[in-house]
């Protein structure tokens, strides 16, 4: 789960990180007295959305007075602004944060993520703050440090001194580096983090250390720990496909292309998406029903996939264990009668490849079922092959 920035600063508040005054603006007019409430020479207008590059995309702009606040915030609420991260459709700013100006002397980046590899977690720290890491990562890699968590003791005192110098601090910030990033391991572990991002980290004039943005991600897993920050979500920046996947227990994740799939299990649901890519398809999402699907579930899977027309035509790929395949056929017949008048079509082609628990029942179900558009694949292999010529001959 992603939340605003400036929902993102309020936490590192709470533990204690520094952060620059400010307050989110839903109007113009909200923006403005903000602006006067903070009564400082220069206030930072900051489009928030749910991506990173907002600065090169003009999303962050700089008022030196209360007209120029009114002038950016106009220009900026209702926008649809387009960065890196958003994709050529962009996203529409519904937010603002207004907060004080910094005298920024350097810039640099700080970040807590999970290593995957080595099970811990990782900080990683570069003076190169301000620009993407991935571009530091592919051009500079010698610039990325990183210090990796002993979860039995956390981060320790020495670990954080030494990438605040492996960093170049100045002499004069050290201390207060290191005493940011022990912080900001507190939040990482007492929120649920999955990342917590600092980009960029400030050293002011005043040799104080600040965070000028921050960027953090919670483990879905632990937010039953944590009403409050569930609380902040922001459902209009999230996918209503994967919003309502997730309402009915489906994994649902939207990939842009117009082959849906529907699998049950991670692995499969990633074997699939590159087999249809392999025989010249462009997935539309990656769909995971689990290993309980009922009837209904599928039936409910397919209403997701063909909402908005974006699937011009279907794979289904099952490989039934705990799942069985005569359920899953069930579904389909069932999405047929929810979806279509007379119950006896689907608006796009299906092809379906069954295996496993139940599957010569299944696979007579979709065989005696009065839909047209649903063909019987024997592999994986041919079902890929011929959805991906399904849905080209149809383009």
């Amino acid at each position: 789960m992603n939340i605003h920035e400036y929902q993102s600063k309020g936490i590192l508040k709470r533990y204690g990180v520094p952060v620059p005054n400010g307050k989110p603006a839903f109007s113009v007019e909200e923006a403005v007295s903000v602006a006067q409430e903070l009564n400082r020479p220069v206030v930072v207008v900051k489009a928030q959305i749910h991506a990173g590059g907002r600065g090169k995309a003009g999303g962050v702009k700089l008022a030196k007075s209360l007209d120029e606040v009114k002038t950016y915030a106009t220009e900026l609420l209702g926008k649809i602004l387009v960065t890196h991260q958003t994709g050529p459709e962009g996203k529409k700013v519904g937010r603002l944060l207004i907060e004080e100006g910094s005298n920024i002397k350097k810039e640099y980046y700080l970040s807590f993520v999970i290593d995957r590899t080595t099970a811990r977690v990782v900080m990683m720290g570069s003076e190169e703050g301000g620009v993407e890491i991935e571009k530091v990562a592919a051009e500079t890699p010698e610039k990325i440090f990183r210090e990796y968590v002993d979860p039995a003791v956390g981060l320790m005192p020495f670990q954080a001194t030494r990438m605040a110098y492996r960093m170049n601090f100045p002499a004069a910030a050290v201390r207060k580096a290191s005493a940011f990033m022990l912080k900001l391991y507190s939040v990482f572990i007492g929120e649920d983090c999955s990342q917590v991002e600092i980009n960029p980290l400030a050293v002011t004039a005043e040799d104080d250390v600040i965070a000028l943005d921050a960027k953090l991600n919670f483990d879905d897993s632990g937010l039953f720990r944590h009403p409050e920050i569930e609380a902040l979500r922001d459902e209009t920046e999230e996918d209503a496909k994967e919003r309502a996947a997730a309402k009915e227990g489906l994994s649902y994740v939207n990939l842009g292309g117009n082959v849906a799939c529907m699998v049950n299990g991670a692995g499969l649901a990633m074997a699939t998406v590159d087999i249809l890519k392999h025989y010249g398809g462009e997935p539309a999402n990656f769909l995971d029903v689990g290993g309980d699907s009922t009837p209904e579930k599928i039936a409910t899977a397919f209403k997701i996939m063909l909402d908005g027309g974006q699937a011009k035509g279907i794979f289904v790929n099952i490989f039934g264990g705990i799942n069985r395949c005569d359920a899953v056929a069930g579904g389909i017949v069932e999405a047929a009668k929810i979806i279509s008048a007379d119950g006896k079509s689907l608006p796009v082609p299906v092809v379906v490849r069954l295996e496993g628990t139940n599957v010569e029942q299944g696979r007579q179900i979709l065989k005696d079922s009065p839909i047209k558009n649903v063909i019987m694949a024997p592999t994986m292999e041919d079902g890929a092959k011929e959805i991906v010529r399904l849905v080209n001959e149809s383009a």
